[in-house]
């Protein structure tokens, strides 16, 4: 007879006549129980239970009918219960349901009166478990036989002689228990694995799924196992796990493999796993090749994990027994025996191994770069991987020992570290290198040698230089910026308060950034350029070489490496940022009283600016910081600072834009005052450029009125006015206040113009400097005298 119909239809209609067949009986059933007829309650519960020796429906229908029948005998169970109260012999019932005509109502009733008769403590639990047991065998058909022993395991589960309980016999009744308990398992795991094969062998999916949904049924019996008390240590090791072991491995049935491996390792406590290693990782060789195994072994390192993690004291436990050597080698043997385990597998396994062993021995690295190497060894030979889920999988591993001890240092200090990360496709690495950073960045990791920063390197060398030759054009830009800023951020925590080997630091990391190609020097090079220029103004004040050694690290020699870094930036071209860093290199020599090489500095600005920036807006960016860098100097000569000045003030006369050239040259009186020099104070070539500056904006006014119609804004006046009461008020003699009287003149009769542009802006610029004035003037002292004489 087949076991499942083709339709659906069909198999409802028949669920639905299963169930009006079984109500029928159930009343009949009860009527017979409320009148208190044993003969009649017996014939009406057999011909119930008749309706579950059906093959005509699935075990997930079959179960509907199957819970129906399990609540009815509840109540018919109440009902012998009673009858013995009233007399009725308990051993004379056990005889009477044996009569019944079919096998199958005939042993769920015996299976009921046998639960009634344990009760009764007539006869020893066992007796009666093992009678029930070995009668169950009379039904052999897959899902009737399933759910039979189930019913059977249901009701004596609160009946088993264990030790503590109301049941317990003599001595040796848990052997007893765990007897009736395994037999049941191995019973009905035969019958479930016999599943797979009745029925023609295209339903056979159908039939896996339906054997998955009726699992549990099979693996209760274990999880009963695990809660008899009298099984110790010492009986799970010689008896109950070999046992279960030798079921599970001689099914040679994958699904029933891998779910019952699972339903060991979650049932039974860790202490029993941790003292059975060798036992139950013996099996896991002998285990069906398509079994899903690194998910159980997997899961076994996690629950052993957990335990080590749970106390203290339990770590002793996991060196006695070597639990590392015995893991590492079981999982050399599963790979072996499955040749054609994917890589996902064979690196899911080595990354639980690594897990357990940060968990269980943190303090023995020479474990956790064991792992690895074993990883490296099982990649060998095959390239850079392209199955998204196995590089996932290292990311996870190679994450695991930074997230354990929170130092990338002590990650460095693992020989098979950098070769498991050859194995990842570029895009991954990146990601890893990133994970890297991140980590050196929460935990500030102080990366202090040389030789630790070239390892690190090699290890983010993803971000650092195209490892497949180029850079692609998919690359996104967002991520990119992000990606290199993170390097940046990197380069400026490397340190070390030796400074001998804080240059060995600046030139390890340059050796590296150097190689990174032209969309990567901008993002790398600054950060370098001032953790160069930190390391400078530590070396300052100090000898020029107090060791007396030629090797000795002086100002000198950084310059002249920082002098090719920068090079590096305009060669690509990126010559904006090179022309702010020379400026920065500059200032830094000038505070090293180092005259020729700051002069060097500003020279090769000076080239950038005149052959490479040509874009106006730029251009104005960069005369300012010029004209900023070179105020500051004082280590110039006279000769020197001239030509330098010169050069700036022609630069500023030639910017494209009128009112960029006014504010330029006006920005270079500076030039020829600086508070703080003495020598540096020419208040005629001060006035020289304000003037210059007032030509400019007067020619400025007028090109506005003759391409415009009106002459423009005021402002560029205003601001020039400004700069001639700076220079006043520091005392410069050729800035009269009669020069300022005639400014103020000027901007007044501008403003009145009919071709003047109202600009509110302006207005108020020019009124806040009349107010300043006059705030001055009642300020009194010198001060105020300086400002009277201005009519404002």
């Amino acid at each position: 007879m087949k076991m499942i119909p083709d339709g659906v239809e069909d198999e409802e209609k028949w669920l639905a006549a299963g169930i009006a067949g079984f109500q029928q009986n159930a009343f009949y059933m009860h009527r017979a129980l409320d009148s208190n007829n044993l003969r009649e309650a017996l014939k009406y519960s057999t011909q119930m239970l008749s309706e579950l020796r059906t093959s005509r429906l699935s075990p997930h229908k079959y179960y509907e009918l199957y819970m129906r029948a399990f609540d009815e005998l509840r109540k018919l169970e109440m009902f012998f219960k009673e009858e013995t109260r009233r007399g009725c012999s308990i051993i004379d019932l056990y005889e009477l349901v044996q009569h019944a005509g079919n096998i199958l109502p005939r042993l769920y009733l015996l299976c009921t009166v046998g639960s009634v008769y344990i009760k009764s403590k007539e006869a020893p639990a066992k007796d009666v478990l093992k009678d029930l047991v070995e009668m169950c065998r009379g039904i052999q058909h897959p899902v009737r036989g399933l759910f039979l022993r189930s019913y059977l395991a249901q009701v004596s589960r609160d009946k088993l002689p264990d030790i503590g309980s109301e049941y317990e016999g003599d001595a040796d009744t848990v052997v007893d228990a765990v007897e009736f308990v395994l037999q049941n398992f191995t019973e009905m795991n035969k019958l479930w694995v016999r599943m797979q094969h009745q029925g023609p062998a295209r339903e056979k999916e159908k039939r896996e799924k339906e054997r998955n949904e009726l699992r549990d049924l099979v693996g209760k019996n274990l999880h009963v196992l695990s809660q008899i008390e009298g099984i110790d240590l010492d009986m799970y090791k010689d008896t109950v796990l070999p046992r279960v072991l030798e079921q599970v491995v001689n099914c040679k049935d994958e699904l029933a493999q891998y779910y019952l491996m699972d339903c060991i390792i979650q049932v039974f406590p860790d202490e029993y796993h941790l003292q059975t290693l060798d036992v139950l990782l013996g099996a896991f060789p002998q285990l069906q090749p398509t079994v899903d195994i690194k998910t159980v072994l997997s899961r076994l390192m996690e629950r052993l994990s957990n335990y080590a993690a749970s106390s203290a004291d339990v770590l002793p436990e996991f060196l006695q027994v070597e639990a590392f050597s015995k893991l590492n080698n079981a999982i050399g043997k599963v790979i072996e025996a499955q040749p054609d385990m994917p890589i996902l597998g064979v690196i899911t396994l080595y990354s639980s191994l690594l897990t357990f062993t940060l968990h269980v021995h943190p303090d023995r690295l020479d474990y956790a770069d064991q792992v690895l190497g074993a990883c490296v060894r099982r990649l060998s030979g095959k390239g850079k991987l392209e199955d998204n889920k196995a590089t996932k999988q290292i990311v996870a591993l190679l994450s695991a020992p930074l997230e354990k001890y929170n130092d990338i240092v002590t990650a460095l200090n693992l020989s098979n570290y950098p070769r498991v990360m050859e194995y990842l496709d570029s895009e991954t690495n990146k990601v890893m290198a990133t994970v890297i950073i991140q980590s050196i960045m929460k935990n500030k990791t102080r990366i202090s040698t040389a030789d630790r920063v070239e390892a690190l390197f090699d290890l983010i060398k993803g971000l650092i230089k195209d490892l497949d030759g180029t850079l692609g054009d998919e690359v996104d830009e967002d991520d990119f910026k992000e990606e290199q800023n993170s390097v940046a951020r990197l380069i400026l925590l490397l340190y070390n308060d030796n400074l001998e080997e804080m240059f060995k630091i600046i030139c390890m990391v340059r050796k590296h950034i150097l190689v990174g190609g032209p969309k990567r020097l901008p993002f790398t090079v600054p950060p370098l350029v001032f953790s160069s220029l930190k390391l400078v103004r530590q070396l300052q004040g100090q000898e020029e070489n107090p060791s007396g050694e030629e090797e000795s690290t002086t100002p000198k020699k950084i310059f002249q490496l920082l002098n090719q870094t920068v090079e590096t930036l305009s060669n690509i071209p990126s010559p904006e940022l090179a022309l702010q860093l020379y400026l920065q290199c500059a200032e830094a020599a000038n505070d090293c009283d180092l005259e020729p090489v700051a002069y060097e500095f500003f020279t090769q600005a000076y080239i950038l600016y005149e052959e490479e920036i040509s874009d106006s807006r730029a251009q104005v960016t960069a005369i300012h910081l010029i004209i900023g860098t070179l105020q500051k100097m004082h280590v110039f000569g006279i000769e020197n600072r001239d030509t330098l000045t010169h050069k700036a003030t022609g630069y500023s006369a030639k910017l494209l834009k009128k009112p960029d050239q006014c504010r330029a040259v006006y920005a270079c009186s500076h030039l020829f005052w600086v508070d703080d020099q003495d020598n540096v104070k020419d208040g005629e070539r001060v006035l020289l450029c304000l003037k210059r500056a007032l030509r400019i904006a007067n020619a400025a006014q007028q090109m506005s009125n003759a391409a415009r119609g009106s002459t423009g804004s005021v402002t560029l006046f205003v601001e020039i006015l400004n700069k001639y009461l700076y220079f006043f008020e520091k005392g410069n003699p050729h800035i009269t206040v009669a020069a300022i009287q005639s400014l103020i003149e000027l901007i007044k009769s501008e403003m009145q113009s009919d071709s003047n542009t109202p600009d509110p802006a302006a207005d108020a610029f020019f009124a806040s400097t009349l107010r300043y004035m006059e705030f001055q003037k009642q300020k009194g002292g010198a001060i105020g005298e300086k400002y009277e004489p201005i009519k404002v």
